[in-house]
């Protein structure tokens, strides 16, 4: 039975439903169709770590996001300087802090 998955893949994916005796039928998508298609694989895969809670989908979640800042020109060094940028500027996560209401000028 031939399922249908109309979803963005790792690029072994095929290699590997083949090797197992499976079939594979692939397209390679056009710049704009694989911006889209990484976009709904970040929420994909966050749906997953949600769900499951599991840290490996994490893993899942940054090797996609390292790709949409692939797209974008974005290196991974690039990506880990704005985030420390940011750490830099506006803290951390590390006082687990909950911000019920405020104001600001």
């Amino acid at each position: 039975m031939v399922t249908t998955y109309n979803k963005l893949v790792r690029d072994r994916i095929p290699e590997r439903i083949r090797s197992s005796g499976g079939t594979a039928a692939i397209t390679v998508l056009s710049d704009a169709a694989y911006r889209d298609a990484l976009d709904r694989k970040l929420g994909e895969e966050l749906a997953e770590y949600l769900a499951e809670g599991d840290v490996a989908e994490l893993a899942d979640l940054l090797e996609v996001m390292l790709a949409v800042c692939e797209t974008r020109g974005v290196d991974a060094e690039a990506l880990e300087a704005m985030r420390r940028a940011k750490a830099e500027k506006n803290g951390r996560f590390a006082q687990r802090l909950f911000l019920v209401n405020g104001e600001m000028d």
